[in-house]
């Protein structure tokens, strides 16, 4: 179902700030441009990360195509904080559940980074029938030890120097971290309400929710989509080898490995990364039948 819900777009210049709808139970901002199949983008887990920083350079180009939705998940961007609200997985995919379900999507191709990625599995788990086709980038959702890279991100304590240091760490070209994207990233960690929903959702020790993100190994095993597995060689985030595990444990999965890149595929390879997802989504459908329900 294409038809767009009457959800009108915020007031607002901050472009991060789209559209507003209620899903399941979470006022949600989330970003709806273009016309065609539907695709989710789910965003990661950066300090003061939202839809429109993750996937700011994909939406327009993908847009071309299809219809885009991209949500800012609870804890993140500028959808609704609630008081003592839990952070975990159960809470993620109701909400992009939620989310289909408000707009009238009953299918949809799915694209997760990161800490997307593992909630993109999670939800095709549950959901199969939702999906038709997934897209895991940089994705975590298998079992690894933590790196210092994710630790450092996960432990984040707001700083102009913490943040371009962080910055360092997610790309590989250097160029890309300028002063200005360090001073913007770092307001936008600080905004209100912003550092204390992440803090909430990562305390030490935090091997444990790398854990928790991770989908059973027969599950994913079990998943029928045709799935394309992305990742920068030079990743010092998520390890290569989550993507090679995914690769090897989803039946119709193939893999795309960018050098000289590292945690921001999207960003630092971003027309390549456009055009390799948008081929993948724009083949022919000629998947089997997906069951509606686990068996």
């Amino acid at each position: 179902m294409n038809a767009h819900a009457p959800a009108a777009p915020t007031a607002s210049a901050d472009p991060e700030i789209a559209r507003s709808i209620t899903a399941a139970g979470i006022r949600t901002n989330y970003h709806d441009v273009g016309d065609g199949p539907p695709v989710l983008l789910i965003h990661g887990s950066g300090p003061g990360v939202s839809a429109w920083a993750n996937w700011r350079l994909l939406i327009p180009e993908l847009a071309r195509q299809a219809r885009v939705i991209a949500p800012d998940m609870i804890g993140f961007g500028f959808s609704e904080r609630l008081p003592g609200q839990r952070y975990d997985m159960p809470t993620w995919v109701a909400q992009a559940v939620g989310l289909l379900d408000a707009l009238g999507v009953e299918r949809c191709d799915l694209i997760g980074n990161s800490f997307g990625g593992a909630l993109a599995l999670a939800l095709a788990i549950a959901h199969p029938g939702r999906v038709r086709r997934l897209v895991l980038m940089g994705s975590v959702g298998v079992p690894f030890e933590i790196t210092p890279g994710l630790d450092a991100v996960w432990g984040y304590e707001p700083s102009l120097e913490r943040m371009r240091a962080l910055l360092d760490i997610f790309a590989w070209d250097r160029a890309l971290v300028s002063d200005e994207l360090a001073r913007l990233r770092y307001a936008a960690s600080v905004r209100p309400g912003f550092q204390e929903a992440f803090a909430a959702m990562f305390p030490a020790p935090r091997q444990r929710w790398v854990d928790a993100m991770a989908s059973r190994e027969d599950d994913i095993r079990a998943l029928p989509h045709q799935t394309l597995v992305v990742h920068g060689r030079d990743d010092r985030v998520i390890p290569l080898a989550t993507s090679l595990t995914l690769s090897s444990w989803i039946t119709r999965a193939q893999l795309h490995v960018y050098g000289q890149c590292g945690h921001w595929t999207q960003i630092e390879h971003a027309q390549r990364f456009a055009r390799l997802v948008g081929d993948f989504l724009a083949e022919a459908a000629a998947d089997e039948p997906v069951p509606l329900s686990r068996t």
